[in-house]
């Protein structure tokens, strides 16, 4: 076989590398040998401990292989699940669950720190300013707190209607927002088509001049 047959063959990405596999690597604190041994079991479509073909692909002794495996097990990365099959043999069964939850939970952070972005973003485009040190530190707490990005927005949009640029007339929409139960967008929607006195109905209804707090 030529030397630009196998140039090709190498150059084939016949292995996947989930790139949030780099947070678990970190955080795990894994070894190469632990590593490869983990992204040969993840590459399989049913990932079975077997060493001969681990030692095949990675090139690792088997002493390599049995000790990073069991490392592996140790961190709780994966499990070993023994199942009998219809004829009653029984077989080992690699559980990469929890490898695949971490890597969920660093997608979720990432999306999180992305929505947070995203919403100070917007209201320094609304404010036509960047925010203060404390108004972030406000908007991280109606975040930490349970409320949705959603209902900050909303709550954003109603201030800016009625011509009113800070947190703290915002806080008080957001306040009183939550003891008429709101939660996000459809619960206002659904608070103004209600029949009953809609023609008086107003989502907000507060002078903020007149507040000397």
């Amino acid at each position: 076989m030529s030397n630009s047959i196998l140039e090709g063959l190498v150059k084939e990405k016949d292995y996947c590398f989930k790139k949030h596999l780099f947070k678990v690597i970190i955080d795990q604190k894994l070894t190469i040998e632990e590593l490869l041994v983990l992204i040969y079991l993840i590459n399989q479509d049913q990932p079975a401990f077997d060493v001969s073909k681990i030692k095949e692909v990675t090139y690792l002794d088997e002493a390599k292989i049995m000790e990073s495996f069991t490392s592996l097990t140790s961190k709780g990365l994966i499990l070993v699940n023994v199942v009998k099959d219809q004829n009653g043999k029984v077989n080992e069964v690699i559980d990469l669950s929890h490898i695949y939850r971490a890597m969920v939970s660093d997608i979720s952070s990432n999306i999180k720190a992305k929505t947070s972005e995203n919403i100070f973003t917007l209201f320094e485009k609304e404010f036509g300013r960047t925010l203060s040190p404390i108004e972030f530190e406000i908007i991280n707490a109606w975040l930490k707190s349970g409320i949705s990005e959603e209902l900050i927005t909303e709550a954003l949009k109603e201030a800016t209607f009625n011509g009113v640029n800070n947190l703290r007339y915002i806080d008080k929409i957001i306040y009183e927002w939550g003891k008429k139960g709101f939660k996000n967008k459809q619960d206002i929607e659904n608070y103004l088509k209600r029949p009953e006195d809609k023609e008086n109905k107003v989502l907000f209804d507060y002078n903020w001049l007149d507040d000397d707090e």
